[in-house]
């Protein structure tokens, strides 16, 4: 049970959060929610010990395990399962003391790290690591890279892994979907929903939020209210919250005006003198129930294209990929003027490679691209706000794209995209993720551009700039090719889907629910995988079926995971000899198991690397 008493927040000089009293309970999943700027994050950062209340009281149960997501890596040369493993401290520890022991063959050591591995559950603790990072889209063969090769994007993946890993009761996540696509989000939906302990998660994401949350925490103008339910339910409550104070606003006002009324007319009137006295005192204890403020609301647009012609660019029997690794093979695809494409797949299948070629950035490896002469494209890309010019303000960007235009006009598009008055001039590097992404997206937009290729352009928008991005994408005359794990955001923009896997781009015929059962469908899928885990039993053997050649056979898929489930067993039973003190007598024996075990761990790990390979073709 975590609870606030009179708790209050300051960042600096700004009071964040007053007043506060509520409590979370254990088992709760809570919805962290509020605009920008409101404490959501100084609040995890007070629940951390990071900060401390200005006033009131804070209070966690005792000896509390908490697990964050870290916002920086450093740049280690440790691999990233080992790095991911070592979220779990105590295990990491004990695997190393076992090997070290081992390198020195002190059976005795051997037997305490055993005796401390079978306390902690630790002899699957590489397996669980592995697990981890599969369902967050790491392929079996990156796990053994190290950190520093990995992208920043990629390192907050790393980051969300080892969180999951590290023991916990209490776990904040502050926007864990970020960078993530949407097979790794579903599966982290699943792992969430397993979770034992107390969860608090800041998300933009409203799906997400929809398909975890048991409450819903919203801070607004310093003031933190606790809602029972997901974001939908949270909406629902809010809007009649604000309905009923806005009529009982409206009440008093007419009552305030009738008694004022009253003591205008009789307070000078001797025979009216207590009437009006009465009146008075009722005026005065009346609450003062506030207005509701309407809440400034966001809009932006993309401007109208210059020219529009009908058919876009077209793909024709098309393979593309990087050098002479073919992603995609034959494809086949056009877009039209309106056309509003969803592309959904699975991590690594290559719905990125696609939007690049179609862009032109990627040479094709075989068939013929044909573009309109007048197609201008507006492409937002993963990397896009990483590109901005430290230094720089938003008008010298704009100035980058569009040349030496009056300030004044810059300055008057930039407002209209949420960059008012002196902000225009600012350096970006004091802007948030939010800023800087909404930044990138109005440099598009200047262009006037009639095909947008956007691959997820929702990374650090808050809610409300994801609603205000779907208006103007409902609203745009050209052509959208939409990469996003926002289901709400596609759902809202899209008219059709695109499903690229397996080498292939074919539509879709369904929506995002049939989108997702599709997904947890495939045998190699992270949902799939980890509902085969909580089950604790293997899947069926799949229906034949005739499969496409190169793929991964099924009887392939079993025998891996045989060999996998034959290989703990053995390791699980010299493990328990291991164990046994009397075994240590006999130095030569012990040795001897010793090198079969860590021989069996060595064989182990490869047909876990094999079979996680298979779960990725299958």
């Amino acid at each position: 049970m975590i609870s606030f008493r009179n708790f209050a927040l300051r960042r600096g000089e700004r009071l964040l959060l007053s007043d506060v009293d509520l409590t979370l309970h254990a088992g709760w999943r809570v919805g962290v929610v509020g605009r920008n700027g409101t404490g959501k994050t100084s609040l995890f950062a007070a629940l951390m010990g990071e900060v401390e209340p200005d006033k009131g009281d804070l209070d966690l149960p005792g000896k509390a395990r908490i697990a964050w997501v870290a916002q920086e890596t450093p740049s280690l040369p440790d691999s990233a399962i080992d790095f991911v493993l070592s979220g779990d401290q105590a295990v990491h520890d004990a695997i190393q003391m076992e090997a070290n022991a081992f390198a020195n063959e002190d059976w005795e050591a051997v037997a305490v790290a055993h005796h401390k591995l079978e306390e902690l559950n630790g002899y699957d603790a590489t397996a669980r690591a592995g697990r981890l990072l599969h369902g967050l889209g790491f392929p079996a063969e990156t796990h053994s890279k190290a950190v520093s090769d990995f992208s920043g994007g990629w390192r907050v993946r790393l980051n969300v892994a080892r969180a999951l890993m590290t023991p916990s009761d209490l776990l904040l996540l502050d926007e864990p979907t970020n960078h993530l696509d949407l097979d790794a989000v579903l599966w982290l939906e699943q792992w969430l929903l397993r979770y034992p302990g107390t969860l608090l998660v800041i998300s933009h994401d409203r799906e997400f939020l929809d398909n975890i949350t048991t409450h819903t925490l919203h801070l607004h103008e310093g003031r933190a209210k606790l809602y029972t339910g997901d974001y939908t339910a949270f909406e629902r409550q809010r809007a009649e919250q604000l309905r009923q104070q806005q009529i009982a606003h409206e009440k008093e006002q007419i009552e305030r005006a009738h008694l004022q009324s009253f003591i205008d007319r009789f307070k000078a009137k001797a025979s009216k003198a207590k009437q009006a006295q009465s009146r008075m005192k009722r005026l005065a204890k009346l609450s003062g129930t506030e207005a509701v403020r309407a809440e400034r609301s966001l809009r932006i647009e993309f401007p109208a294209p210059q020219r529009l012609p009908n058919s876009l660019v077209r793909l024709n029997h098309v393979d593309a990929g990087y050098g002479d690794v073919r992603i995609l093979r034959d494809v086949g695809f056009g877009l039209e003027a309106g056309d509003r494409v969803g592309l959904l797949g699975p991590n690594g299948a290559g719905k990125s490679t696609l939007v690049k070629t179609l862009v032109g950035e990627l040479p094709l490896i075989d068939g013929e691209r044909n573009a309109h002469p007048d197609m201008r494209i507006g492409y937002f890309a993963q990397h896009t706000v990483e590109s901005l010019m430290a230094g720089q303000t938003p008008i010298d960007h704009l100035r980058k794209v569009a040349g030496d235009l009056p300030t004044q006009q810059f300055r008057d598009f930039l407002g209209k995209w949420n960059f008012p008055g002196d902000r225009a001039f600012e350096s970006i590097d004091g802007f948030s993720g939010g800023e800087k992404a909404r930044l990138a997206l109005a440099m598009i937009a200047f262009k006037q551009p009639n095909v947008l290729l956007l691959d997820e352009p929702t990374n650090h928008l808050d809610l409300d700039m994801r609603e205000a991005l779907a208006e103007a994408l409902s609203d745009f005359d050209g052509a959208i090719v939409l990469v996003s794990h926002d289901r709400h955001l596609i759902g809202l923009v899209c008219d059709t889907f695109v499903r690229v896997a397996d080498g292939k781009v074919e539509a879709f015929d369904g929506d995002l629910d049939e989108y997702a059962a599709w997904l947890r469908s495939r045998p190699g899928s992270e949902s799939a995988k980890a509902d085969k885990q909580a089950k604790a039993a293997p899947a069926p053997a799949p229906a034949p079926v005739k499969k496409p050649a190169g793929k991964t056979n099924p009887h392939a898929l079993a025998k891996a995971e045989a060999r996998v489930a034959d290989l703990e067993s053995r390791i699980a039973t010299l493990d328990s000899s291991l164990a046994d003190p009397k075994v240590y007598a006999d130095a030569a024996k012990a040795a001897d198991l010793g090198r079969q075990q860590a021989q069996l761990r060595e064989d182990l790990a490869r047909a876990e690397a094999d079979l996680l390979a298979l779960y990725e073709t299958a």
